[in-house]
């Protein structure tokens, strides 16, 4: 079975993920924005082997901490997508303005596509670009446990900001009608801030986006 535990990082409280398959603790960290030695300490515990690093998309609360965890454990960099190069190489500037730590650019192992797929131990997730929040943002989403990852494109009653540089409002609603909504009712997804909820819920009762 496929394992996930969400770790609230960084003082933007950003919701980063261990995902693991509990048969041979091979793990992956999705989003290590910050707070390393709380993400490890957490893989530690847990017994895990981490072994890869996911990346949703590029901002800084989500990406600032993937180029010294790739570096000090030699960790592949899977994720985002090439349109959030942009991003990735405003990190060092955005940790400085935002006051984090500071962060470096990094260059994925490999980039992801719309209809790519990641493994982990026995388990595959699918990859879904998601553009909008940012141009290269991607989700991924597990059939076997109807779980879904999806950085900041939807929240429980809101969705993604869209006035950063290269956002798009238009593409954002896009994206979640046409990528998110056909994982089913019935998949629940873990965003990058705040609580979980699934896509029926939000199909029903969100402002942005109920009744698409």
């Amino acid at each position: 079975m496929l394992q996930y535990l969400t770790i609230p990082v960084t003082p933007f409280q950003q919701n980063s993920s261990l995902v693991w398959d509990d048969q041979t603790q091979q793990a992956a960290v999705i989003d290590p924005g910050g707070d390393l030695d709380v993400l490890l300490g957490a893989v530690q515990k847990l017994g895990l082997k981490l072994e890869q690093i996911w990346i949703t998309h590029a901002h800084v609360d989500h990406a600032a901490g993937t180029a010294e965890l790739a570096e000090r454990l030699g960790l592949p960099i899977i994720g985002p997508h090439p349109d959030d190069q942009f991003w990735i190489d405003r990190l060092e500037a955005s940790a400085q303005g935002y006051g984090f730590p500071p962060a470096k650019a990094f260059t994925p192992t490999r980039w992801l596509q719309d209809g790519d797929t990641v493994t982990l131990g026995s388990h595959t997730l699918q990859v879904r670009h998601c553009p909008g929040h940012t141009p290269g943002h991607v989700v991924f989403y597990s059939p076997e446990i109807k779980r879904a990852f999806v950085g900041d494109v939807l929240f429980a009653g809101s969705i993604g900001r869209t006035d950063f540089p290269m956002g798009n409002h238009d593409d954002l609603i896009n994206a979640i009608v046409q990528r998110l909504w056909p994982m089913g009712d019935d998949t629940v997804f873990i965003s990058g801030h705040g609580p979980e909820s699934t896509f029926g819920r939000e199909r029903k009762s969100n402002p942005y986006v109920g009744g698409t």
